[in-house]
């Protein structure tokens, strides 16, 4: 082999890999920016919307992605901050994020929705129930999730079809109540309306925080209370410590009932309390059952993270699939197109 063989052999090698490289770089990718709580106490759920989030941009990137343009997810921890999850929502979209979803909480998702449509960035919101989230006129912003006037009045609706169903007569309840952020008294507010209306009265009411460790104290309240039902809204570690410190008092009522409540219709709160779970009962969103894809994602879901996939997830996991749903509508990845789209 000659010396000129060798020369044009390395410069035709170096082209192809200069062909290449180009290639990858001018495919176009759009970042979808998610912010959940990956850790502390709600990183349970946080880490299995992000999960969830990447599972779906890996499933549409194996269909050849949205009009040749391929997803990446780019997951960001709020740690349960309205402050960080702010920061990193800011910085996702200096890193070229072109779409947002999240946040779980209504706090953090009320800061990361102000800087989304500041910046003009669409952000689907998978779950935060506040109200005044999209009370603001926002034009960037969407919620998947039912919001808390419509958690609040079901809440108490239901709990009056469930009476007349067994012919029990509930007239009165305690409602106890996450009372750090906007979620707990805006799902209280609307409960509180619609159970006025139909001859529910609350009889007392017990705001906590979510740092809470123990609320013995607040159950010795309730039972003082002498009221049919005690009404919980909050999310999964406060709702656990509810059940437990419910039963180490003796709490005398005919069931706890869950509104927008993150724990009761969870399978882990059954593995976590045993027979005690039988005593509680929940109104809230929930992953449709019926529906043979819903079943076929928590079946893949299950085999890739080894765990029941939680409505959360699910939330989240249509979230990216409402965004591609758009991209591919919009035919283009300009923020304002997809915004209309």
């Amino acid at each position: 082999m000659t010396k000129r063989f060798l020369t044009v052999l390395v410069l035709v090698t170096l082209l192809v890999m200069a062909a290449s490289i180009t290639s990858a770089q001018d495919e176009e990718v759009f970042i979808i920016g998610g912010i959940h709580p990956l850790t502390g106490g709600l990183a349970a759920d946080g880490i299995q919307m992000d999960n969830a989030a990447q599972m779906a941009v890996d499933e549409i990137n194996e269909m050849g992605g949205i009009n040749g343009v391929m997803l990446e997810y780019a997951g960001a921890d709020s740690t349960g901050s309205a402050e960080v999850g702010q920061t990193e929502a800011e910085r996702l979209i200096e890193e070229g994020a072109g779409a947002l979803i999240g946040t779980f909480q209504s706090a953090v998702t009320s800061n990361v929705a102000a800087i989304a449509e500041r910046e003009g960035i669409p952000m689907v919101i998978d779950v935060a129930v506040a109200d005044a989230i999209l009370d603001q006129g926002y034009e960037f912003v969407f919620r998947l999730q039912p919001n808390a006037t419509s958690m609040g009045v079901n809440g108490a609706i239901f709990l009056q079809q469930m009476a007349e169903a067994a012919g029990e007569d509930i007239s009165t309840v305690v409602y106890m109540y996450e009372g750090d952020t906007d979620y707990g008294q805006s799902v209280r507010d609307a409960f509180a309306i619609q159970a006025e209306e139909l001859g529910i009265e609350i009889v007392e009411e017990i705001p906590y925080s979510l740092s809470v460790t123990d609320l013995t104290t607040d159950m010795t309240l309730a039972n003082a209370a002498a009221a049919d039902v005690l009404v919980v809204t909050g999310y999964y570690n406060d709702g656990l410590l509810v059940a437990r410190n419910a039963e180490e008092v003796g709490i005398d009522v005919r069931f706890v009932y869950g509104v927008a409540q993150g724990t009761y219709d969870q399978s882990q709160f059954v593995a976590d309390t045993g027979d005690l779970a039988e005593c509680f009962l929940n109104s809230n969103y929930h992953w449709d059952a019926s529906n043979e894809t819903a079943i076929e994602v928590r079946a893949k879901f299950m085999e890739l993270y080894e765990e029941d996939m939680r409505t959360s997830a699910v939330l989240a996991y249509q979230s990216v699939y409402i965004i591609a749903d758009a991209l591919s509508r919009a035919e283009s990845t300009e923020p304002e197109a997809v915004r209309d789209a």
